[in-house]
């Protein structure tokens, strides 16, 4: 398979070897599909191009797309390419003053929205701008502009400007700028990350090298096209001509997956660690025997050992399959799968578990600044080892700082900071490393580890440093704990702020015959010695000033919405300290 130089270089390989293809792209509304073939796909992103260059928008431009999953968002994105314009794909889950910065730090001159309740939420941060911008919608509506209009201003002005958009298309080559991304970060301001066509064709094509998916395959897509992670996965189904499925709506997932039946999908850690407590969860209700297997295959599969092929293994794992693991497949879809993992660490049982169910993780790491894959584990070439994400992409140069840093350099790293060329001088040395931030070692001289983010390690008052990544990782692999983040920089012992996984508890109180508040399940001591005990359990795993002591447990919800979270469902600390910040005051009171 050829390597192609820019993003738009993949509709004439769409073109040329699935040409015949009707659901390149498909769209799930209402529980029912909407598809779109490769030749709509290819027509409707040229027509876009054209009707950009008609009315006067060029290259380096800037346009803005906030929405969810839908395959509109591919048609505005390849227009844009075609048209030598920079894409600068938004989370529509942002706050008014964090779309009034990026909206004026962009200078971006056309927003697309995917409806209007979305227009209704961003439009106090247009209202705010002091230059004009340009609003379309992207669903149908009669009151406003929406990308109907500019499909038809492009049919009707194909032949001014077709030939305008081949000599665009001749003079981008790939380093030019094709996408600012802007880092959701857990601190801080956002920074535009300017990812270039051969930054992100580069990554694509080193994913494709990994999979073992073919054009008759489909996945489901998800995760936010607005993040880079999805985004990279998106052109590499497109470079193999695999059909992409978007569920309507997380909350819609399940539904959408028994309905087209995919062959797999990206999800960051805490997604899979969720599927992976329901498969647990569904051998509690067994009894006798069945339980008794059940209870059996899941010890197999949280044991798997991914290289042994002994024929006897290999038949206890079929016979597993056919009783238990096939069931957990169904809920799913049906198929073998390939789920990809990014965005932060993923427990190792868990990993086993599902390859062991043959729904094959690749775990892989990366950034926005790295087009975003640094490393993957791949299962189809008999890389996956657990605890590690993999051997360094192919082209891909890895090294480390004296403090442990993992640093990399190659083709997928981003050109800069769009207006900071301080901050950009702060992460990309003289040498052209780049500085990620975290800390790790290679296993076995090739297979990466991450440790820990550089910037979240702190330090005791006794001098001992603690990395908090590694314990709350440890600590929500108990099924009492929904989420946690471990505490105590600058003091004498590591705490922890703890959300209880209230489901959870309820069914081991209802199977213990423990009466709770429903409303404040905290007020039964009971309930708290058995989240002490989970701590307790983990606390054995520690080094004894990695002991988490006095941990304090709240009945809230941390998630992107409320801004505790970022999209991709990490921590954001120092919002966590704010709003904890009495409690954590208590907590080290007279330590």
């Amino acid at each position: 398979m050829q390597e192609l130089p820019r993003i738009f270089d993949l509709l004439d390989s769409l073109e040329r070897e699935h040409g015949d293809k009707e659901d390149i792209l498909a769209h799930s509304i209402g529980g029912k599909w909407t598809k779109y073939s490769v030749k709509q796909y290819r027509e409707n992103s040229y027509l876009l191009a054209y009707a950009f260059n008609y009315q006067g928008y060029g290259k380096g431009d800037k346009a803005i797309t906030i929405c969810s999953n839908r395959p509109e968002w591919n048609f505005i994105d390849m227009g844009l390419a075609l048209n030598g314009m920079v894409h600068v794909p938004v989370y529509p889950t942002l706050s008014t003053d964090e779309y009034k910065y990026i909206f004026n730090h962009s200078d971006a001159k056309i927003i697309f929205l995917g409806g209007k309740a979305l227009y209704n939420k961003v439009l106090p941060a247009i209202e705010a701008l002091e230059r004009p911008i340009k609003v379309y919608l992207m669903d149908d509506d009669p009151e406003m502009d929406c990308l109907k209009n500019l499909f038809e201003i492009g049919r009707q002005h194909e032949a001014e400007v077709k030939d305008a958009i081949e000599t665009i298309k001749n003079s981008i080559t790939r380093d030019d700028i094709t996408t600012i991304v802007y880092t959701s970060g857990t601190t801080g301001t956002p920074k535009g990350v300017m990812l270039s066509h051969g930054n992100l064709m580069f990554n694509a094509y080193g994913h494709v090298k990994e999979q073992a998916v073919t054009c008759k395959q489909k996945m489901l897509s998800f995760l936010p096209l607005c993040h880079i992670y999805e985004r990279s996965m998106n052109y590499e189904y497109q470079y193999i001509g695999i059909s992409i499925y978007y569920a309507e709506s997380i909350g819609t997932i399940a539904r959408d997956m028994l309905s087209c039946h995919p062959d797999g999908f990206c999800a960051v850690p805490r997604v899979i660690e969720m599927t992976y407590n329901k498969f647990e969860a569904a051998g509690r209700t067994l009894t006798g025997f069945k339980k008794k297997l059940y209870s059996e295959a899941w010890d197999f599969a949280n044991n798997y050992d991914y290289y042994n092929h002994s024929p006897w293994y290999k038949l206890k794992r079929n016979i597993f399959d056919k009783l238990i693991y096939k069931k957990w497949r169904d809920a799913l879809g049906g198929h073998n799968m390939i789920v990809v993992s990014g965005g932060s660490s993923i427990n190792a049982k868990i990993v086993r578990t599902f390859n062991a169910a043959r729904m094959e993780i690749y775990e892989g790491y990366g950034m926005t600044e790295t087009s975003p894959v640094i490393a993957v584990n791949s299962p189809v070439q008999g890389i996956n080892v657990a605890g590690t994400v993999g051997p360094a992409l192919s082209g891909t140069e890895l090294s480390f700082a004296e403090d442990g840093e993992i640093l990399t350099r190659g083709p997928h790293v981003m050109k800069g900071y769009y207006k900071d060329p301080e901050q950009t001088a702060m992460i990309i040395d003289k040498d052209g490393w780049l500085h990620t931030g975290d800390i790790g070692c290679l296993v076995d001289g090739k297979y990466l580890k991450i440790t820990d983010r550089k910037k979240e390690i702190f330090k005791l008052s006794a001098g001992k440093y603690v990395a908090p990544q590694v314990i709350e990782t440890l600590l929500r692999e108990s099924p009492y704990i929904e989420n946690c983040m471990v505490i105590g920089e600058n003091h004498k012992f590591a705490s922890a702020i703890v959300v209880p996984n209230v489901d959870k508890i309820k069914e081991w109180a209802s199977d213990n015959k423990v009466e709770i508040d429903a409303k404040d399940i905290l007020a039964n001591p009971k309930v708290t010695e058995l989240l002490h005990s989970e701590i307790e359990t983990v606390n054995k795993r520690l080094a004894p000033h990695e002991n988490v002591k006095r941990p304090h447990y709240v009945l809230d919800e941390w998630s992107p919405t409320n801004g505790l979270m970022s999209m991709t469902l990490k921590l954001k600390r120092a919002k966590l300290h704010a709003k904890y910040k009495d409690i954590i005051g208590e907590i080290y009171k007279g330590e």
